[in-house]
């Protein structure tokens, strides 16, 4: 089968991990694929691809890195011919910018194509007006869209009325992770980490964290609260750490190339963000072993965690209830180690990735039927 998978950038992000992941394992068995990063200006891999991964930076075709409407019209221009030359049994595209693209550049060409949002496109504020409005307009002409949880399904049809087919897909875990050894997060250790991770921006609600990590330190002298990530909050966040006096027990060091290593450092694990799409992070840090603390925010984490089962469920932006959960894993080794064990065993049976691939075999199936 001939794949063509369209994606912004290839930069450190949710979204370019699991494009990274998806066409490595196609390649792998046997599926011809393309790999199309669209961005103006062009930039490297941050994850490996497999060398049978045909790449191609759209920058390259356009022949500029300009921005502005004359060049987007050329990255259009170069998108559509490039679908031509390589003549994809599908076409799959992450992200709303890059979907409405996709969806201009195949009207006519008779190529099946699915557009994945990658974030919940009802609550998320990253999306500005104009693309809002293309979206709506433009997305009831792609043979699928698809979103990461079901608690999407509904409200998005009913923001954007008329979509063709609109499916639930999930992320995978990679299988590199698979074969990595669970951590104890009950082990003897001087120090322990409670960890986060993401990007240092506001709807992950860091400062909020803090805060909370701030009414537990005295109580807790032998467990630092480490935030992984980098973004425009950084000096805000460092500033609110300096102001409650935790410099040296909240760290901030910036982006790792290897979070699954960094995760395995850790003995709990704290997601706070307001908004998410299908948080990563999170199924990995329940992946590697790792109690977790999750906002039940929209959306992702009430899926990952069935309804709570597998890590400690609290309603969103409830700063008490952060605390006494955040409490009780801090507290409690046995516990940790159970709730560790219940979240790895749950996941990694349900997210791994030949499960998930069988169910894009499905999607495809869907709109090459359609055709």
């Amino acid at each position: 089968m001939k794949i063509m998978l369209l994606v912004s950038s290839m930069h450190a992000g949710g979204a370019e991990r699991v494009a990274a992941t998806l066409v490595n394992a196609w390649t792998d068995r046997g599926d011809a694929v393309t790999l199309v990063p669209t961005y103006s200006a062009k930039g490297t891999c941050f994850y490996p691809l497999s060398d049978a991964v045909d790449l191609v930076w759209l920058a390259d075709r356009v022949g500029t890195r300009d921005g502005g409407a004359l060049a987007a019209w050329r990255r259009l221009r170069a998108l559509r011919a490039l679908i031509r030359e390589k003549a994809p049994d599908v076409v799959i595209s992450f992200l709303t910018n890059v979907n409405v693209a996709a969806i201009l550049a195949t009207r006519g060409l008779d190529v099946p194509l699915i557009v994945c949002e990658r974030t919940n496109p009802v609550v998320e504020q990253s999306t500005g007006r104009l693309w809002r409005a293309l979206r709506r307009l433009f997305y009831p002409r792609a043979d699928m869209v698809t979103v990461q949880a079901e608690d999407t399904v509904e409200p998005f049809a009913c923001q954007v009325p008329g979509i063709k087919q609109l499916k639930v897909i999930p992320n995978p875990l990679p299988p590199e992770l698979l074969d990595a050894p669970r951590v104890d997060p009950a082990a003897a250790v001087a120090r322990k980490r409670l960890l986060a991770m993401g990007r240092l921006a506001p709807a992950k609600r860091f400062d909020l964290l803090i805060d909370v990590y701030a009414t537990l330190a005295a109580d807790f002298p032998d467990w630092d609260l480490c935030i992984w990530g980098e973004g425009p909050d950084r000096d805000d966040l460092q500033a609110r750490v300096a102001r409650a006096g935790l410099d040296g027990r909240v760290q901030l060091p910036g982006r790792t190339t290897e979070p699954w290593e960094e995760l395995a450092q850790g003995q709990a694990f704290v997601l706070s963000s307001e908004v998410e799409g299908f948080p990563n992070v999170l199924l990995e840090a329940m992946a590697l072993g790792l109690p977790c603390v999750a906002f039940d925010c929209p959306s992702g984490p009430r899926e990952m965690t069935r309804n709570g089962q597998d890590a400690l469920l609290v309603p969103a932006g409830d700063r008490a209830q952060l605390a006494a959960a955040l409490r009780r894993v801090m507290s409690d080794p046995a516990a940790r180690r159970e709730l560790g064990a219940r979240a790895a065993e749950s996941v990694r049976r349900r997210y791994a990735l030949p499960a998930v691939l069988a169910e894009w075999d499905a999607l495809f199936d869907a709109v090459r039927s359609k055709r």
